[in-house]
């Protein structure tokens, strides 16, 4: 099964962005309670009222982990990536209301992988979904 050039890079690019969330979320298991306090503390002068800062940093390190797996793996490929990049929106959010405009550039050139992951996805060679569409 031999790939072409934009099959590989569009897994080795899956891959990447998923080690990247698969990561995040792993990291911050351990730590999950000093995560969402840091994030209760570093939002509280946002117009994003406390307790949606808290149950955000609560459920954002399994959001992280369960789409990072899914892009290591190529499974549900195309869902996965939707699912991270209205993650990524939900951040630039967060990020422009607090002005911090270094995380805000960081989470626009996610969001132009998440673009190049979804827009490419028939290119999608090297992955569970691949194996899955072949056994129909």
């Amino acid at each position: 099964m031999k790939a072409t050039p934009q099959q590989s890079a569009l897994a080795l690019l899956r891959i990447a962005m998923g080690i990247n969330f698969l990561g995040h979320g792993l990291v911050r298991f351990s730590k999950l309670d000093s995560f969402r306090d840091w994030m209760a503390t570093t939002f509280q002068d946002s117009l994003i009222p406390a307790w949606l800062v808290t149950i955000w940093g609560s459920i954002l390190p399994f959001l992280e982990f369960g789409i990072g797996l899914l892009l290591v793996l190529g499974l549900f490929t195309y869902r996965a990536s939707i699912a991270g990049a209205l993650v990524i929106i939900i951040l630039l959010l967060g990020s422009t209301l607090i002005e911090n405009w270094d995380w805000a550039g960081m989470q626009m050139i996610y969001a132009l992988c998440f673009y190049f992951i979804i827009n490419n996805t028939d290119q999608n060679h090297w992955s569970i979904d691949k194996l899955i569409q072949a056994q129909k």
